[in-house]
């Protein structure tokens, strides 16, 4: 790839990371939709465990979904969950002219309703992801959350 392509692709993948992030948060499940390849798998198995503790904090996420239309529209609202991801630092690596696997710093906040065991969770760690570019644009491919740290007050 030339150095434009790469930055072209770069961008295209930050957005479509974007809307992942706010498709997540805004229970907008036809926007998550939207960037996940459909033969995609998303692995969320010990996304919300505390390493250093080994506290799992929602057991319930620890799902692996397999492809696109395994999504669910709701998200974690139906779970009474409000939620709120930034993605911050990111690594790509272009493997091909139309794969690449990135690494993004994440935390995530998520609120819980009335009479849950805690109000609020802070997790901190990564997003492991590959993509695939496809004849409509680059989508998610993969991905796998690992955890530095899982707070819940």
């Amino acid at each position: 790839m030339q150095a434009i392509e790469i930055l072209a692709a770069t961008d295209e993948i930050t957005q479509l990371k974007a809307r992942y992030f706010r498709g997540v948060d805004s229970a907008n499940g036809e926007l998550v939709k939207a960037v996940l390849a459909e033969d995609c798998v998303l692995d969320y198995t010990g996304c919300c465990t505390d390493p250093a503790t080994g506290r799992d904090f929602i057991p319930q996420m620890n799902v692996i979904l397999r492809g696109r239309d395994s999504w669910r529209a709701d998200g974690m609202s139906s779970l009474g969950i409000v939620s709120v991801h930034q993605g911050h630092n990111f690594e790509l690596k272009f493997t091909s002219e139309t794969t690449a696997a990135g690494i993004w710093s994440m935390t995530d906040r998520l609120w819980f309703p009335p009479g849950a065991a805690f109000s609020l969770m802070t997790g901190y760690g990564h997003y492991h992801e590959t993509y695939e570019k496809f004849a409509d644009g680059w989508k998610l491919k993969s991905t796998h959350v690992t955890r530095i740290r899982v707070e819940a007050a």
